[in-house]
């Protein structure tokens, strides 16, 4: 008979649930078995005939793992490149797509290892990606080379689909040769959902379909992709109201607002997000929180291309799902989910009130926020019967000296964001004294700077751009 597997973390000096109305606890024992939180409490006893890890958690503060609900692994060989050091969105894309059109097999797989691995240093235990160029002659399987890479980290993965079909020849802004058919992303969408998406409480691979933005796909696309996606169960994702040139883009080419235009298409609804969410203006603020649309809120990301700031507090005031992502590491330039935690507590201090993002909020944000865009209430919080998605911190540092007045806030207020002690996804252990257990992190740098040197020699040949100049 299989023998039940569990983990003991020992002594809490802090344990954050993330529960309604809960407080921190101190000095409590966490049990998981077999995958599952099965109590919390002093002085836990596990039954004699499991086979136990015990973590001494008594300098350490545990949280629910957090939740990153958008990103594009793929950045993350294009991150830091001069020549779009100071670029707003479009620019930044125009000259990104160069380098993008020369992703292979093999970027795809490194960048994922990379940006999936910096997440679990942070104590992202859950996260998404958006997966949305394909060059004509790649083969349609990257977003299998994902899902295989994160299988084998035992990160929780919930890849969309993503897709473009409006070329620069047909008025959209990517290249022609990095679009495809509304037949071909269709198809391959159907395929991946039947392939792959577990809607399982347990799941450690659900999937959506995303098509890119207003100005990379069709009308037909956008709802097609919907009817799809719903014909599955499956959720859809999308960027929208992320910068003034994309409101202008939707005036002129739609006569519609983006938000407008989306709700249009039945895009709106508690099985949408949108990443950014930047530019509604305050009747469609209402009516996002009215149909609980999700947005994810990228304050890193904002901040480099110099988008805008989400309103965030508007938002959740309206009832509006909320969490959080890194977004593409090429726009951020990092995949560290407390940084962006960070950067949510301080930028709305200045985007609203200072008293308009408490750190409560923050965390909520990270985790149970997360877990409601995604409609998966096993994570994102600390129970009997939720997920082991568990992130341990240890603030016995001296980045904290000091600092331990409220230690679940600590993370936030406190140091540049410390790696994770033990990133724990369904009670296994992936992330142990601030080191990946399941990657070589000096072999994958090398591997990851060298395709990447490759991608930008190869887009400088082509185009004739200096890209290793601002």
């Amino acid at each position: 008979m299989k023998k039940i597997q569990g983990i003991l973390i020992r002594k809490a000096h802090t344990l954050v649930t993330m529960e309604d109305g809960a407080r921190p606890l101190h000095g409590v024992d966490l049990l998981a078995l077999d995958g599952r939180i099965t109590a919390i409490g002093p002085d836990l006893e596990p039954p004699p005939e499991a086979e136990i890890r015990v973590l001494d958690a008594s300098r350490c503060v545990v949280y629910p793992g957090f939740i990153s609900t958008h990103h594009h692994l793929c950045q993350t060989l294009t991150r830091n490149i001069p020549r779009v050091h100071n670029a707003k969105l479009f620019d930044w894309l125009v000259d990104l797509y160069e380098v993008w059109r020369g992703l292979d097999p093999e970027a795809i797989q490194i960048s994922t290892q990379v940006g999936l691995g910096e997440l679990l240093l942070s104590g992202c235990t859950t996260s998404t990606d958006h997966l949305y160029l394909k060059p004509r002659s790649a083969p349609s399987a990257w977003v299998d080379i994902e899902i295989e890479a994160a299988r084998e980290l035992g990160i929780r993965f919930h890849p969309t689909r993503g897709s473009m079909s409006l070329g620069r020849s047909d008025g959209g802004l990517p290249p022609d040769d990095v679009v495809q058919t509304t037949e071909e992303v269709l198809r391959d969408s159907q395929r991946v959902l039947e392939t792959y998406h577990n809607p399982a409480p347990d799941s450690l691979c659900r999937v959506g379909l995303a098509p890119c933005s207003p100005f990379s796909v069709t009308t037909d696309l956008l709802r097609e992709s919907a009817a799809l996606a719903r014909s599955y169960g499956a959720l859809l994702h999308t960027h929208l109201c992320e910068t003034r040139d994309e409101e202008q883009f939707c005036l002129e080419r739609f006569g519609r607002r983006p938000f407008e235009y989306m709700e249009d298409l039945g895009w709106i609804g508690p099985d949408v997000w949108f990443a950014h969410g930047i530019y509604f203006n305050p009747a469609e603020i209402a009516r996002v929180g009215a149909t609980r649309t999700g947005i994810c809120h990228c304050p890193a990301s904002n901040l480099r291309l110099g988008s805008g700031i989400c309103p965030v507090p508007a938002l959740l005031a309206a009832g509006a799902r909320v969490g959080l992502g890194v977004d593409g590491s090429a726009s951020n330039d990092a995949s560290n989910m407390v940084r962006e935690m960070q950067l949510t507590l301080l930028i709305h201090r200045i985007g609203t009130a200072v008293d308009a993002m408490p750190a409560e909020t923050v965390l909520r944000l990270a985790t149970r926020g997360g877990a409601e865009i995604l409609q998966w209430p096993e994570i994102g919080h600390l129970a009997p019967g939720a997920l082991a998605d568990i992130a341990v911190f240890n603030l016995e540092r001296i980045d904290y000296a000091g600092g331990m007045h409220d230690p679940a806030a600590a993370l936030l207020f406190c140091g540049a964001g410390p790696r994770a002690q033990w990133t724990i996804v369904g009670g296994r252990i992936l992330v142990e004294n601030g080191a990946l257990t399941g990657l070589d992190e000096a072999r994958l740098y090398h591997e990851a700077n060298r395709i990447a040197a490759g991608l930008v020699a190869a887009a400088e040949a082509q185009t004739g751009r200096a890209y290793l100049r601002p």
